[in-house]
Formats: structure tokens, sequence, C-alpha cells
């Protein structure tokens, strides 16, 4: 993992802070972290207990954390702490935040007051979700993520499109993603053999948010830590955490759980890039640097086609000049060609892409 930048972190860092979220926030320094994940308070108003059709109690969520008064007080809270967080991320920070159709819509419309820009509205959709055992409605069977980047005129965040593209099989990874709840040897439980926590996250969905909008050694924020699913997830995929709770059973079984997690080896860490993200090599900067010759003959991977090299780090046929692409179209007489990959050289009596040399350039780009 890298080393974290930056003393007055120090503190906060890796650690989870006991008390209230919203006071530890005003202690955090401005700019200070990558990306936040909120799970916060559902807002519920629950007015009668659950029960099965066996008349067995479900476990709901019934706790002091998630009772308001009334709208406007949580939409006061609401404001509070998405103010600190909004302070508190970098420059090129993003914000996710989880919540049902109780709060979501809310919390929403005061990201937007706020100044952040909305990226994406994500559906957790779970594919194996409570009934719902009285049948009045439709079983509740999503939650809603909003991902917001710090503010409209945000120049850059990260977002490794490609990485979670290859985690789709090749396919563009969409805005609906199907995952299971929490259950199994996941669930965190008591000695009594209830939950924990009762809407504690799969850490599947939070694999998902932290490797595709944080790099390895960034800073990640939950305000509302719970049993740690962030933290757990941030370790094992060498990122910090900032943990803030104020329930002590909670956090207690959170740096249990944590202790226990074994970060992924550096080199597993590595993810999927597209070549767009690679620096650019033109083909002139070999020619400039000797690496290629100008005269140099270059040949298709079967020695079929030919091209001359000139200084200016085009290729030259006895019909046209132009760019390697436009040249290894056009011999073969096709309206596009990728000339890195059809252009070869001889070394050593054998053909070798003109590819491994701008491999060479760009490793020399990125050691700098």
């Amino acid at each position: 993992m890298r080393k974290c930048e930056g003393e007055p972190l120090a503190g906060f860092l890796d650690t989870i802070t006991l008390g209230d979220c919203i006071k530890s926030l005003k202690k955090i320094p401005d700019q200070s972290v990558d990306l936040v994940f909120a799970d916060p308070p559902y807002n519920l108003q629950l007015e009668n207990a659950l029960h099965r059709p066996d008349n067995s109690r479900v476990d709901a969520v019934d706790d002091d954390w998630d009772k308001f008064a009334s709208f406007a007080d949580y939409d006061a809270f609401s404001k509070s702490w998405l103010k600190e967080c909004r302070r508190i991320l970098k420059p090129t920070g993003t914000l996710w935040v989880i919540g049902s159709y109780h709060n979501i819509f809310r919390v929403g419309c005061t990201i937007q007051e706020l100044g952040y820009w909305i990226l994406n509205d994500v559906v957790w959709r779970k594919s194996n979700p409570m009934p719902n055992f009285r049948g009045t409605r439709f079983t509740n069977a999503h939650e809603t993520l909003i991902w917001a980047a710090r503010d409209a005129k945000q120049k850059s965040y990260t977002f490794n499109y490609d990485a979670m593209k290859a985690m789709n099989d090749g396919t563009q990874m969409r805005s609906d993603w199907v995952l299971p709840i929490c259950n199994g040897g996941e669930r965190l439980k008591g000695e009594d053999g209830r939950k924990v926590h009762p809407t504690q996250k799969p850490e599947s969905l939070l694999h998902r948010v932290i490797l595709s909008s944080s790099n390895p050694g960034d800073i990640i924020l939950d305000p509302f830590f719970g049993t740690g699913t962030t933290g757990a997830v941030a370790k094992r995929l060498g990122r910090h955490y900032i943990g803030l709770e104020q329930d002590k059973s909670y956090a207690k079984a959170a740096k249990k759980r944590i202790e226990a997690v074994v970060p992924v080896p550096l080199d597993a860490l590595e993810i999927t890039k597209s070549k767009r993200a690679e620096p650019r090599v033109p083909f002139g900067t070999l020619v400039e640097r000797g690496m290629i010759e100008a005269g140099t003959k270059l040949y298709d991977p079967r020695s079929r086609f030919e091209a001359k090299v000139r200084a200016d780090g085009t290729l030259a046929t006895r019909e046209m000049q132009g760019s390697i692409h436009k040249i290894g179209a056009h011999v073969q007489g096709l309206e596009a060609c990728n000339g890195w990959t059809f252009w070869h050289f001889k070394q050593r009596g054998k053909l070798t892409s003109i590819d491994t040399l701008r491999q060479q350039v760009r490793k020399e780009l990125y050691a700098s």
C-alpha cells in the first residue's frame, strides 16, 4: 500500500473514530480524501413490528440512529454531513451514497443543492431479496446508489472504465448491478445468533464501488462505518480507510473484522487500462531517438508489403507517402489500419513489431 502523505490525517487513517459523524467530519482537513462511500440512516419511520407468515418477527431496522422527528430534521442532517464531505473531498474526488426509496430521493436532492454533480444513479438489484411478507406491495428488490463528482466543473475524477469492462467479461459495465444481499458466513452475528447490524452491505458491492472509482493508496472515507464493510474491502484492495461510527458495538465488530483481512498482493492490484490511458507516442519519436533509422524498410508480418521510413516519421512506397496507419491501410486496400501492429522491422534476421519500441518509450514515460 502506498504511504499516505499528509500528517493532519495521521489520527484518522486506517482507524475507526467513535462519536457523532458530523463532529468528527469537522476535524478532517479540507481536500484530503479521494473517495466517500456513505450508507446513511434510511429514516424508515416504521410504526409496527414486521412478522413473517409463521408469526416470527423480522429483524428490521428499528434502532434509535434511524429515527428522526420529521423529514425536515432528516434533510437538515443530510445537508450537514454532505456539506462536510464535500469540503474534505479532493478536487478530483467523488461521492457514493446508497439508500432505499425511503431516503435516497431526499438525499439526492440535497446532493444537487450543495453543488455536487451527479454522474450516475446505479441500481443494486438484489438477487435474493427479502420477501414482502404482508403481500401488500411489490417486493423491495433493489437499492439505489448515487455517484457524484465534487462539482459540475470538475475536470477529472477516477473512473476505471476498462477494469469494469474486464470484470464484465469485456462488455461495458451497466448501471444496474445484480448482486446478492449480505448473508451466509459474511453476515456478522453476535453470540445470540442475531445480526450485529441490520443493514450490513455485501463486500461484493463495495468491491465494485472501490475498484471502479479509486486507486491503490487512495483514502476512502465512510461516515457511517457500521460493521466495517468499506474498511475491510479497502484494506484488501490496498486503499486506506477512515471510519466514523457512533455505536461502540458496531465499531468493535468492525475492528475485529478488518484486523483479520489479508491485503491483496501489490502485483495483483494492477487493473486493466485502455490504450487511450497510456501516453501517446508518435512514430516520429522512434525516428528522432534513433530507435528506427530513416531509410529502414518496414514489412508486414508475412513480408508481402514493404515501405521505407522517412526522416519526418512518415512511410513511403512507390505510390504514396503518409503515416504508418495510412500506408498500412493503402497497401492492403483497406480504409483503416493499426500501423503499430501491422509494420515490422528486421532485427537479427527476424521480423519484430514496431510496437515493441513504442512500449519501451512508454515505460520511460511512466517511470518519469
